[in-house]
């Protein structure tokens, strides 16, 4: 098999299938499915799937959809006060990523930078 980025991710070629088949024992690909799939939860009609998009297409669309979104305020928490932030408490705190970016979040030192954050 070749090691170029395309055939390894291209899938099996009808040879591989025909092997995997031998070593499962069964004679196809649509057998397999039968056996292991349970025919309750096996969708008959083939699946509704529109033609791709190209990313112009896509981003287009998106953005109309978005435009629909209406903007609040978050009002989370026990209550809402409009205050003045110090900015040097929003860049050195709020705005600073070293805050999250040199660790892992299941390491005590990102909690604790969020702790000291709030």
């Amino acid at each position: 098999m070749s090691k170029e980025f395309q055939n390894r991710h291209i899938g099996i070629n009808n040879a591989e299938l025909h092997s995997i088949c031998k070593e499962l024992d069964v004679n196809s690909l649509d057998d397999l499915i039968a056996e292991t799939v349970p025919a309750a939860i096996r969708s008959i009609r083939p699946l509704a799937i529109s033609d791709g998009l190209t990313e112009f297409e896509y981003l287009k669309q998106l953005k109309i959809k978005a435009n629909k979104n209406k903007v609040f305020k978050s009002y989370i928490g026990m209550g809402y006060y409009d205050v003045i932030v110090p900015s040097v408490i929003l860049r050195n705190v709020f705005e600073n990523p070293g805050w999250y970016t040199q660790y892992t979040p299941y390491q005590a030192e990102i909690s604790q930078g969020r702790l000291e954050s709030l």
